[in-house]
């Protein structure tokens, strides 16, 4: 049985409010025996919290999303860095600059993309980085905070340009079920051309459902799909891509000493 990791997904999301713990075990059982639930809102990082402490193979990351940023405050800021010192926590994320929706101001993402950037790098976490369609501004910052930069391209859409820099800066990037979609030709050519040890998978869930459930509430039991998909493309057994995955993973996100 192949061994799965998924390093992004939102189990503590009120979409799996019904059957939350019914769910997640049988997740272990059918082989996605790692997954980091991300807390993308400081202010109900509490359920979160409460699956590291239930389930010994769930890990959390925690960072304010550039959505929420316009309620963003210094408590809140305390509060991530509160809440990093669990010790199943991984990453500051996700955190980044969303254009697309615009929920919040752009002037507020950017300010709280370099403070929660700083806050990971004084703090020594990666980061997990959300953009979309805000690849110029994004990638600006990163330049200027590069030093100690690392962590994952969550759900990346960019170009391959912009992949290689981001690999220059120290970041690896995650796919999930796009790369599965019937229009997804750009992730297909950045899967092909990453070097292997730079790619991991996600789900997003409940987000993102590949194909061919595409509709239905995405769960971590759908990221084998991801896996075969991405070993289609790069001419993989789906065993190869699991294996390859899970331990980019453990590299990504330091998990040497806890594995």
């Amino acid at each position: 049985m192949m061994e799965l990791f998924d390093t992004h997904s939102h189990l503590s999301a009120d979409a799996f409010d019904a059957d939350r713990f019914e769910l997640i075990p049988n997740l272990y059982d059918a082989g996605v025996t790692r997954i980091i639930d991300v807390a993308c809102d400081v202010r109900s990082a509490d359920r979160t919290l409460d699956l590291l402490d239930r389930f010994p193979f769930i890990y959390g990351t925690i960072g304010m999303h550039p959505h929420d940023v316009k309620y963003m405050n210094n408590a809140m800021m305390d509060r991530i860095a509160e809440c990093l010192q669990h010790k199943k926590m991984l990453a500051l994320g996700e955190i980044g600059l969303d254009y697309h929706y615009d929920l919040s101001p752009h002037d507020e993402q950017k300010r709280w993309f370099v403070e929660q950037l700083e806050l990971a790098k004084q703090l020594n976490y990666p980061v997990v980085l959300h953009v979309r369609e805000a690849f110029g501004d994004c990638m600006e910052i990163l330049r200027a905070h590069r030093d100690g930069l690392r962590g994952v391209m969550h759900c990346y859409s960019g170009s391959i340009e912009t992949a290689y820099e981001c690999l220059d800066l120290g970041l690896s990037f995650s796919f999930g079920g796009a790369v599965t979609f019937k229009n997804a030709k750009k992730p297909i050519e950045v899967v092909r051309a990453l070097p292997s040890d730079a790619i991991l998978l996600e789900t997003d869930c409940p987000y993102m459902t590949p194909v061919p459930y595409r509709g239905e509430r995405n769960d971590p039991s759908f990221i084998h799909l991801t896996a075969e998909k991405i070993a289609e493309i790069r001419d993989m057994d789906a065993e190869e891509v699991a294996a390859l995955t899970y331990n980019n993973a453990i590299r990504a996100f330091e998990m040497n000493e806890i594995k």
